[in-house]
């Protein structure tokens, strides 16, 4: 009798994973060490195929064995060298704020009969009456002398 592929995993998706279980032990004839749903049904869906399509030729699995003989075989994505990436950050471009103007551009905004100008510097900080300041936020807590968010003090917000 031959197996109709469609119904049988269509089968697969309505079993529990219990049931998952059970039919691969049935069909490889050891338990699974897993109980992630999705890879059953298709490691189970994979077997099903072999039985009534066919499995790999001989000759082909004692060609993927001459492949796969001596090669290193990763279960986890590398590690990120350190050192990699610290030399990337610190010969790259600083990273910007899409809101922000060119450096070298004056900020100007008035407040409570103030003119404000604040200047954009290019390693990313900000001047503002001959202080430097590291982020726009601290320059309006400077005038407002509360938290207030810098760029919307500025009217830098919107420009994303």
């Amino acid at each position: 009798m031959k197996l109709d592929i469609e119904k049988e995993v269509a089968a697969l998706q309505r079993m529990s994973t219990g049931q998952l279980c059970e039919r691969y032990a049935e069909l490889f004839r050891e338990p699974t060490r897993t109980r992630h749903r999705t890879y059953l049904v298709r490691k189970i869906a994979w077997k099903l195929q072999a039985l009534v399509e066919g499995d790999l030729s001989e000759r082909a699995r004692r060609r993927a064995e001459e492949l796969a003989h001596g090669t290193e075989l990763r279960v986890m994505p590398p590690k990120a060298d350190e050192t990699t990436q610290a030399a990337v950050v610190a010969h790259g471009a600083m990273p910007t704020d899409a809101r922000l103007p060119a450096p070298g551009t004056a900020i100007i905004r008035h407040y409570k009969g103030r003119t404000l100008q604040v200047l954009v510097l290019s390693d990313g900080c900000f001047e503002f009456e001959g202080q430097r300041y590291k982020s726009l936020s601290a320059v309006a807590k400077k005038i407002t002398g509360s938290h207030v968010n810098g760029y919307r003090f500025f009217g830098l917000e919107g420009k994303r």
